[in-house]
């Protein structure tokens, strides 16, 4: 019988396409059209759910407007019946409106903290297509009964919005872990800082959109641009439920591996792991059974004590923090601090995912070329000190605002990318759990899940900071929590420098 079962695989593998390609071939002639579906829907499926929170960040001016009563709001451009106005509204003023949704952000961001911690495990444990699927359409539902339904039965509550808020957090919790540990089982070491540097620009192709669709159609009421997102999601769950594939072994493929020719195809991650031997890791899939013996998924706290975990995730709940508070805040904070135009801002805000997609790439590339993430990161951050501190000092131009918010994205955003993603990866599969467990999505939940953390507690605070001294005050705690970044990613530097020392010698040595 399991002869037939593997015969079975065989024949429905591709033969023309095979696995792995000789040395002279190009870096991308290895990969399958099957390679390509996945990056594309994997990516493109977390860039529908960025898409929709973009909408809640990129209209939050209209909401508040909403929710204020006609004789203190300013920034009205509705025209709604005065009655209508003035029996509906939520808060006496915008300040108490802005608190709420600076309070609806860190619920939405402690739901989704603690739904990562829950939702990597049954990543490791469960279909993950089936997971994915069932998130992004359940999300979808929860955005539009949110933003759309509410709006058109004019039913507003706070207790109902932290709910499904709550519930919002919990059901997009699902998809980060699966999309990081699927791209992993089709996508080996080789090249990962390159490869996930471009893939993991997920997010900020997402915001883009997310701005886009927003803008578009908000002058005809913000609970449309939550109709158009939320629609276009539960249209992307559908295709992930009938297209994705979550591991190559469901076309007969074998587990990927490594070049065996070394050099640059040699482990990136080891380095930041352990000062052993040079051996070479033996690729494998995160979701489906060796078909010698199926690994076991691994605990939450083996999870946890895997060398480099606590560091990455602490590191990141800092860098978490300041990046999503410019996905939040980016376009409130435009239009508030300059008077510009709700469109107007949203449209800007998209510098600064550009930034973002750029410096993953780049600096991803750089750290497949030094085999070493830290030094990378660490560079990036010493000099996103320099940009968010010369973007707080930025004048009332468009121009030079746009020019400047690209650079913070670059510095920002690139390295919150590389460690959600290809360093996620790598601290999964790990040479010391490689052979007995699975522990991709688990790993990537804890590193997310901590991340998200500390950018709830920081949502909260921004619109605290804010109200309290001002946004010059805001930038002054972006500059801190970058910095403290770097102090919990030094001892992984310090690790990585030495080692990159010792290499040196020994080249020295026996050229």
């Amino acid at each position: 019988m399991r002869g037939n079962l593997e015969g079975a695989h065989r024949i429905m593998a591709f033969p023309s396409v095979p696995w792995r390609r000789s040395a002279n071939q190009t870096f991308l002639s290895k990969y399958s059209h099957h390679h390509i579906a996945v990056f594309l829907l994997t990516f493109f499926s977390y860039a529908l759910l960025h898409a929709s929170r973009k909408t809640f960040s990129n209209v939050k001016v209209s909401i508040s407007s909403q929710w204020t009563p006609l004789f203190v709001n300013t920034s009205v451009f509705l025209e709604e019946p005065e009655e209508i106005w003035q029996s509906n509204h939520l808060f006496p003023n915008s300040v108490t409106a802005t608190l709420f949704l600076g309070l609806l952000d860190s619920i939405f961001l402690f739901s989704y903290a603690v739904g990562l911690f829950i939702s990597g495990m049954i990543g490791d444990r469960l279909n993950m297509r089936l997971v994915l699927s069932f998130g992004m359409c359940s999300s979808a539902l929860v955005m539009f009964i949110f933003g759309t339904v509410t709006e058109w039965l004019h039913f507003y509550n706070k207790i109902f919005y932290c709910t499904l808020w709550i519930f919002n957090g919990l059901l997009q919790s699902t998809c980060w872990p699966c999309v990081v540990a699927i791209m992993g089982n089709w996508f080996g070491k080789a090249g990962r800082g390159f490869i996930f540097g471009l893939w993991s620009a997920c997010a900020s192709v997402g915001n883009i959109l997310g701005a886009f669709l927003a803008s578009s159609v908000l002058r005809y009421g913000y609970e449309y641009s939550f109709l158009v997102t939320a629609s276009v999601q539960f249209a992307g769950g559908l295709v992930i439920f009938f297209g994705l594939l979550t591991s190559p072994k469901e076309v007969g493929f074998p587990e990927p591996v490594e070049d065996e020719n070394g050099g640059s195809e040699e482990d990136a991650h080891r380095p930041l792991i352990s000062s052993d031997s040079d051996e070479e890791e033996q690729g494998y899939s995160v979701q489906c059974a060796d078909t010698v013996r199926a690994p076991q998924a691994i605990g939450f706290l083996q999870a946890c004590c895997l060398p480099g975990v606590l560091l990455y995730s602490l590191a990141y709940a800092c860098l978490k923090l300041v990046n999503y508070s410019f996905f939040f805040w980016l376009p409130f904070y435009l239009s508030n601090n300059f008077d510009w135009k709700e469109a107007e801002a949203d449209q800007l805000s998209i510098w600064y995912d550009v930034g973002g997609i750029i410096g993953g790439t780049v600096q991803g590339l750089i750290s497949d070329v030094l085999r070493k993430r830290a030094p990378v990161l660490t560079v990036s951050l010493v000099l996103a000190v320099g940009s968010l501190y010369g973007y707080s000092r930025c004048p009332n131009n468009k121009p030079i605002n746009a020019v400047i918010m690209t650079v913070t994205g670059f510095f920002i955003g690139g390295p919150s990318n590389m460690i959600s993603s290809a360093i996620s990866a790598d601290l999964g599969r790990q040479d010391i759990i490689k052979d007995s467990s699975e522990a991709l999505a688990t790993v990537t939940g804890i590193v997310d899940g901590t991340g998200s953390i500390g950018a709830a507690v920081g949502q909260y605070l921004v619109s605290l900071i804010q109200d309290q001294l001002g946004w010059i005050w805001v930038f002054y705690f972006f500059i801190l929590m970058t910095s403290l970044t770097v102090v919990f990613i030094a001892p992984l530097l310090v690790q990585e420098i030495s080692m990159l020392l010792r290499e040196r010698r020994s080249r020295i040595v026996s050229g």
